[in-house]
Formats: C-alpha cells, sequence, structure tokens
C-alpha cells in the first residue's frame, strides 16, 4: 500500500543487539549487547550505589571483539556472569529496580525471513545493592511474588526484525510520516512514492530503503517495563515482546511445502481474568481482545488474512458475589447514545477499514434473559451508529445462535458457519503479496466474533472462517481449483489441530482451563470419553474463576503498571481495581457525539486509515541491500555458525507434515478426505500446563479454557444420547495389513512368486563364490590345495565374463574415449537451440529445430 513502484523496496531495520551478556560487581552493572555475529559491541553501565533510582550510562562508541574483550579482562574481581538475549526491562515495588533479561529462547515459526522467538526463562537481577544498615521492606518480597505470577515462559514472543504488533498488511505498506507520534490533521505527509526520480542512474534501478517500525502499544506487554530505557539507550536495547499465541505449521502439496503460520495477540488494555473484566471502559477497551492473523506462505508468496475476538462493548458485569455457576448478567451504566461502543468501532475503522462486520454467537431465546441482554445491547449500538456512516460503509451484524443450532437434530453447525465465512471473505478479501513489481491485494474491513466470553463457541466460529479464509489463500496461490476444503483431509486436519491449540491458549489465558468444547463438540464427531472431559474443564473453570481470579487480575494490574506499588494502600487490600482500568480523560474534541469518525478515517474507507498513513520512527536510503542492518537472509540462515539441522525452524516446520498423514494411504493429496486414525493430539510447546498469569495459592488446570458457561451443560446434555447409541452400534473392525495396504499387484502391476530351482542353485553358487573370495568359508588351516579343488569344483559350468574392459585407465590418468563425428555434429546443433524450452519457439528457429530433429 501506498508504493506502486517496484524499483522502491523498503526493508525493516535487524536489531543489532541480539546477545547480551550481563557482568555484575559489587558497585556497578555491566551489560555489553552484541550482534549475531558478535562482531559489533554496545555497552551499557548501571550504578548500584544509587539508592531506590535508576541510574544507566550508555558508551556512545561502538566496540569490537578486540576492544570488548580488553574491557572485560580490566574488570577487578570475579563478576558473576549471566547470558541472555535480550533486556525485558526494568521494575521497581517498595525499594530499589529489577533488572529483567531472557536467558532462554526458542525460535518457534518464520514469516518470510523473519525468525519469531518465544521466551522460555528469564532471570530477575536486583540492581540497587542492598545495605546491610537498612532491613528490606517486609512488602517487598510479597510484590516480586506477585510480578513474577506472570509467566513469562509461557505464550510471549519476540523478533528482532520483524514488527509483531502489527499484520502483515500494516508491515508491508509504504511509510508516509516519520516521528514518534502521529497527527492526521497537522503532520504533512512524504511525498508520493509512486514519482519520486530518487536520483537513480537507469530508470529500473533499485532503490533500497531501511526504517524503524512503531509498534503498536495496545500488543506490547513490557512497555511499562521499558519506560526507564527510552530516551537513554539505543533503540536496539528496547525489546518488545506480545503475548497471546504464536504457532506455525506445514502441509505438503505432493512434496511442495506450504507453511500456515497462526499469531494471535492479546491487548493489553482491559486485560484481566474472566468475571473481572467484561465488557469494555470508558475509552472503548474490551475485555478479552485479540487478534488473530493466519498468514499463508509458499516460500516465496504470502497470503494473510486478520480477525478478532472481543467482549461486547458495553458497560456489563456478572455478580461473582454468590457461587453459582451462571453469575446473572447486568448493565452497569446506561449509554443511550453508544459512545463507548463508537470509540471501539472507531479504532476498528481506524486499523481495519470498511465493513466491520459482526458475528454474535450469543442465544437469541432464553426462558430467563441472560445472554439476550448484552445480545440486544450490541445489536442497538450498531443500529444506531449506522445512521452517521455512509451506507456502503455501514457495520454488518450477523447474528447466529450457536448454542441452538447445536441441539438441533443433525444441525451441523460448521456448515451453516461456512456460508457467513465464504460471504465475509467475499467481503473484506485478504492481503496477496508475490514477488516484486506484481500486483497487490489489500484486506479492507475485518471480522469481530464474540460470545459471552468469547472462548468456545468464539474458537469455533474463528475456526470456521479461517477454514474458509485457507482455502481462498491456497486458490489464491494457485494450489486449488475450488476455494473448498474437505474436513478430515490433511490441510484442514492441520488447521483443526492449530486452531485448538490457539483455543486452549487464549481460554487458560482468560478463563482458567482448557476448551470446554472443541470444533468436533460442534462438528459432532467427538467420542463419548470427551463429554467426560468437558465437564472437568468446567469444573476446573469455576474453581478458577472463584478462587484465583483475584490473585491473577492482581499480577496483571502490576505487571502493566496500572497499580504502583504505595506503602499506605498495597494492592492486595484494594476492594476493586475500577479506577484503573477506567480512568477519566476529559475530551478535548468539539465533534459532536454523532459525528463519531473522523474525517481522515472517513476519507481513507474503505482502505485501513493506518495502513494508508504508516508511520515509523526512522527512514534512510541505503546504497546496498547487503548490510547487515537489512540483511535478512544472513539473519534467517545464519551461514556464519554450525546449527544443528534438527534445531532449524524450517526443518522442524517441514517434519510437521507428516504429523497430519496417515501411515498408509495410496492417494497422497492432503485436500481430500482421508481416514485419519486416533492418535495423540500435538501438544502445544508454549502450553505448560499453567495460565501465564498463574496464582500464588492455587495452580491452574491442565492447559486452557473454553467457552461461555451458559450453554456448557445444556450442549453436553444435547449430544450424550446420540453419542451413546453410536458408540452402542458400532462394531470395531479388525486392522490387517491385507485390509489396510493395497495389493502389490493393485499399485505396481506384478506379484511376487518364489524363484525356480534353477535360479536358486545358481544363486546358492554364487554365495559359496563371495565367501571363498572373502576368505570367511574356510578356517584359517585350510590347506590351498584344498581350497583350489573346492573353487574349482563350484566353478563348474560357469563362466564369467567382464562387463566392461578398462584398459589402461586408473585413478592417476583416464583415456579419454573416443566420439563419433556423427555424435559431435548432433552435440553442436544441440548448443545451438534456445535455452528457454518453455517459450513458443520463433518462426526463424523453426528450421534449426527440424534439423536437430532429424539428426536425432
Amino acid at each position: 500500500m501506498n508504493n506502486d513502484n517496484p524499483n522502491i523496496i523498503f526493508n525493516p531495520l535487524i536489531s543489532s543487539i541480539q546477545k547480551v551478556v550481563l557482568y555484575e560487581t559489587r558497585s556497578r552493572l555491566y551489560l555489553v549487547g552484541s550482534n549475531n555475529r558478535e562482531t559489533r559491541f554496545r555497552l551499557l553501565t548501571i550504578d548500584r550505589l544509587a539508592l531506590n533510582r535508576l541510574s544507566i550510562e550508555e558508551n556512545a562508541n561502538e566496540f569490537n571483539n578486540l576492544e570488548i574483550r580488553r574491557f572485560v579482562s580490566s574488570l577487578t574481581g570475579s563478576p558473576k556472569v549471566t547470558s541472555a538475549y535480550g533486556v525485558l526491562g526494568f521494575v521497581r515495588f517498595v525499594e530499589g529496580y529489577y533488572l529483567i533479561l531472557v536467558t532462554k529462547r526458542k525460535c518457534c515459526a518464520h514469516i518470510g525471513m523473519h525468525l519469531v522467538y518465544t521466551i522460555k526463562d528469564t532471570v530477575m537481577v536486583r540492581v540497587n545493592e542492598v545495605t546491610s544498615q537498612r532491613p528490606p521492606h517486609p512488602h517487598e518480597e510479597r510484590y516480586k511474588r506477585i510480578f513474577q505470577n506472570i509467566d513469562l515462559r509461557s505464550n510471549f514472543y519476540f523478533s528482532y526484525s520483524y514488527d509483531l504488533t502489527r499484520t502483515l498488511q500494516y508491515n508491508e505498506s509504504a511509510p508516509r510520516y516519520v516521528g514518534s507520534k502521529l497527527n492526521l490533521e497537522r503532520d504533512e505527509p512524504l511525498p508520493d512514492w509512486n514519482t519520486l526520480t530518487n536520483n537513480v542512474a537507469q530508470v529500473h534501478e533499485r532503490v533500497d530503503y531501511a526504517f524503524r517500525s512503531v509498534s503498536r502499544k495496545r500488543f506490547v506487554w513490557n512497555a511499562y517495563l521499558l519506560q526507564p530505557m527510552e530516551g537513554i539507550m539505543h533503540k536496539d536495547w528496547l525489546l518488545e515482546v506480545t503475548h497471546g499465541y504464536v504457532s506455525q505449521s506445514c502441509i505438503s502439496i505432493f512434496g511442495r511445502h506450504v507453511n500456515v503460520c497462526l499469531i494471535a495477540r492479546r491487548s493489553s488494555r482491559f486485560a484481566g481474568t474472566r468475571f473481572l473484566k467484561r465488557g469494555a471502559n470508558f475509552k472503548g477497551d474490551v475485555a478479552n481482545e485479540v487478534e488473530t492473523e493466519q498468514i499463508v506462505s509458499d516460500g516465496q508468496r504470502l497470503c494473510a488474512f486478520t480477525q478478532m475476538r472481543g467482549s461486547i462493548p458495553s458497560h456489563w458485569s456478572q455478580d461473582i458475589s454468590k457461587m453459582v455457576p451462571k453469575p446473572p448478567i447486568q448493565l452497569d451504566i446506561c449509554d443511550p447514545y453508544a459512545q463507548t461502543p463508537s470509540r471501539h468501532f472507531e479504532r476498528l475503522l481506524f486499523h481495519y477499514g470498511s465493513p466491520l462486520i459482526m458475528l454474535n454467537l450469543v442465544k437469541k431465546r432464553e426462558r430467563r434473559k441472560h445472554e439476550s441482554i448484552i445480545s440486544k445491547e450490541l445489536q442497538n449500538s450498531i443500529k444506531y451508529l449506522n445512521q452517521f456512516l455512509p451506507p456502503q460503509h455501514r457495520m454488518k451484524h450477523i447474528h447466529f445462535d450457536m448454542a441452538r443450532q447445536s441441539r438441533l437434530s443433525g444441525g451441523n453447525v460448521m456448515e451453516q458457519l461456512a456460508v457467513h465465512a465464504a460471504n465475509i471473505i467475499q467481503m473484506t478479501g485478504m492481503f496477496y503479496k508475490a514477488h516484486r513489481g506484481s500486483e497487490l491485494s489489500f484486506q479492507t474491513g475485518i471480522v469481530r466474533t464474540n460470545c459471552v466470553d468469547c472462548l468456545d463457541r468464539t474458537n469455533s466460529a474463528q475456526f470456521a472462517i479461517g477454514k474458509c479464509a485457507l482455502g481462498n489463500q491456497l486458490e489464491r496461490l494457485g494450489f486449488v481449483k475450488s476455494a473448498k476444503l474437505e474436513f478430515d483431509s490433511d490441510c484442514v486436519t492441520m488447521l483443526e489441530h492449530l486452531y485448538e491449540e490457539h483455543g486452549d491458549t487464549l481460554a487458560l489465558q482468560y478463563g482458567g482451563s482448557q476448551l470446554v468444547h472443541r470444533i468436533k463438540t460442534y462438528r459432532k464427531t467427538a467420542a463419548w470419553a470427551s463429554q467426560g472431559n468437558d465437564v472437568m474443564q468446567t469444573l476446573s473453570r469455576y474453581y478458577s474463576n472463584t478462587f484465583s481470579d483475584t490473585e491473577k487480575q492482581q499480577s496483571i494490574n502490576l505487571f502493566l503498571g496500572l497499580y504502583k506499588p504505595k506503602l499506605n494502600q498495597p494492592i492486595w487490600e484494594l476492594q476493586t481495581d475500577y479506577d484503573m482500568h477506567n480512568a477519566f480523560v476529559p475530551s478535548t474534541s468539539n465533534a459532536s457525539i454523532t459525528d463519531w469518525v473522523r474525517h481522515k478515517v472517513r476519507e481513507c474507507l474503505p482502505f485501513p486509515c493506518a495502513d494508508k498513513n504508516k508511520l515509523v520512527k526512522e527512514l534512510f536510503r541505503v546504497h546496498s541491500n547487503g548490510l547487515e542492518m537489512i540483511d535478512a537472509y544472513s539473519n534467517y540462515h545464519q551461514s556464519f555458525k554450525w546449527t544443528d539441522l534438527s534445531e532449524h525452524i524450517e526443518f522442524e516446520i517441514s517434519q510437521l507434515a507428516a504429523r497430519y498423514m496417515p501411515s498408509s494411504r495410496t492417494n497422497y493429496s492432503p485436500f481430500q478426505r482421508q481416514i485419519q486414525p486416533s492418535r495423540k493430539a500435538r501438544q502445544n510447546p508454549s502450553m505448560t500446563g499453567q495460565s501465564s498469569t498463574g496464582s500464588m495459592n492455587s495452580n491452574s488446570s491442565s492447559s486452557n479454557e473454553g467457552e461461555d458457561s451458559s450453554s456448557d451443560e445444556d450442549l453436553s446434555a444435547s449430544f450424550a444420547e446420540k453419542e451413546s447409541k453410536q458408540t452402542e452400534t458400532a462394531e470395531p473392525t479388525p486392522f490387517t495389513l491385507a485390509s489396510m495396504l493395497p495389493s502389490m499387484e493393485q499399485v505396481y502391476g506384478c506379484t511376487i512368486s518364489p524363484p525356480p530351482k534353477q535360479s536358486m542353485a545358481i544363486y546358492k553358487k554364487y554365495v559359496q563364490m563371495g565367501k571363498l573370495s572373502s576368505g570367511g568359508a574356510q578356517p584359517t588351516q585350510t590347506a590351498v590345495a584344498q581350497r583350489e579343488q573346492e573353487h574349482a569344483k563350484m566353478m563348474r559350468g560357469i563362466t564369467l565374463r567382464p562387463l566392461s574392459n578398462y584398459g589402461t585407465d586408473s585413478y592417476l590418468s583416464v583415456q579419454p574415449p573416443t566420439v563419433p563425428a556423427e555424435s559431435q555434429l548432433i552435440y553442436a546443433e544441440y548448443c545451438k537451440t534456445p535455452r528457454n524450452f518453455n517459450a513458443v519457439p520463433k518462426f526463424e528457429e523453426s528450421d534449426l529445430w527440424n534439423r536437430y530433429v532429424q539428426q536425432l
């Protein structure tokens, strides 16, 4: 976007600090940061004697290998050494600061040539030296334990060269503004890239620019920890991490691997646990807001589709003071002019464009009003706000009662959702990028899915949309003729596993347990035994919400900097955190409440205003695309060091293709329905069995969690009777090689038969000859005459003739063969023929082709 000139290339800057070594002395902390090749170094000094303040000094010079070795050797004493891969920031509780480092990482995905890592371990180092004259404050250790309840080893991700907080479409757009902040009404954009001459000698000469992206702070979870570092240190020291889910898998299309990457970004605004964070705050930030991006790549081309989930943007909550499975839903604040939903929807229009499609999955009909309360509120808000939008850009509302449709006899929810998904993707499109100079396509608008909790039903609906999107992505890449993909095919099975891990991870973070109802439950293919697991997950979620959510919420508020420790008011004594998430900010805009979309945003529709007005921190021209700061190829392949093949991300992902293929088959197409053998699902490496926001008093259940409790029991009961009957009537079929594998005659057209006696006799003599020639058939004491006699007896009737005569050839010299003149003439004519065999031959070349063919 913003650039149709194929000769102008924009390259993101690769961080020059990818490895960090900490040297601890009594009075100083020395941080030595280096690039991936360990050829360029930066030095950071932190004073430990400064009490209750952070004193950071960075050396402005850049060191080489020899200079940094001299500095390290000059350190007195024996400093403690800690190796790390990045600095997450600094945090202060009551006394002094702590430094947080990433000590272990694992590459979990790649987007083009950009590697994505997940954090595997961290360390907290005390910065300010503790003096023996003053005892530590009793609240210090407790705050530290609450802070460490945020398990940074679970589902936190970063990249040195790719902005994970932004979509692929945004990252591939051309910059329009340079700076740290953007004012659309006042700032002047950059000149049009399509009309720039770029001062090049030739018209089609390539021009490379390097830029440093401005991250979307909504998805940066350590923004508060990085605040003490901003403006003091080099920008490459700032390692921003996201929270959510990142995983990549692979399908093999007749030997060609196609990667499918799923990225879920959890918002840090109005973040919290299930019953403590419902609806939205006054800024329009909703609870459980997650942006999910599905990227398909064949190594050269990229195709991406983005969708999102989030709570209904109104002021509503559930009273959890009474221990009941379904706390009643109540509207806390009346919003007749839909000001809170308007702020939320205006932000979506700014970042994603139009149309905004709301897929509402809550119940329509209820004996006692429960879910329908907030559903009606959402519908009224959309109806009111649409009055002030142009007809072509108005929001779409799709109300699909998923729980009711699941209970209907023979109602396959996935088939009905597939119809909606096809219409949604037809309206929004998707982002597509091929080689340089090819035509691009963009996604305009987004589908926003919600139920009550935005967990089980939402995840299954997002899978249905993702399945339809994958079919369109593969069709755009040219791998399939039709966008419709069959269930139980290798391709869809792979995607189903990804979305189940995706749902489990997000449910654990928000709800405290795994998904209660999975995709197979709504497809009505789940086994009867899974109903017991659903009950256990429901109980686990209820326990977590009742006893653990308060401490989890305290950890989130402390980690995100919403609460700053105070001596007179500890966080564990606060009755509520309402003021932290609903800070009142007086409006400075004079616009009417009916003019809820900014003029600049309205002008860009249906395209996203954020993409068309991309902001970057730095932008400069580079005169070589091989510079280390933009050389993504070297940063990806790391050809400068030895790498174990099994540890390379491309090798790991390529091995995933075999996970979804049955061990025996005759049809290797990943798009045709296959009989999937029962196998244990692939364990999500990022799911450690505990929530990333653990509790001090109780552990979370096995992994992740699911759907709203309002339909858990009803949906489980509706499937029980039917599935039990199917289990009783099904007769197990014995599996044998004859039933599972086709015969050799069917596959190869021949059969194996025993050899005749004459052939076996010759073979036995051949084996004996081998034994005699190796000396293994006779003991060493056998006389030479006896061995020769045995050999002559065996060779009776056998004549050995050499197949080739090598003459005097040896490893020292080889006599070249004699090539006939006729063969030399044919080869000479071949050398004159054109090399491009795929092109249609020119008319003047037809005589040359005819002469060549006649000589063959």
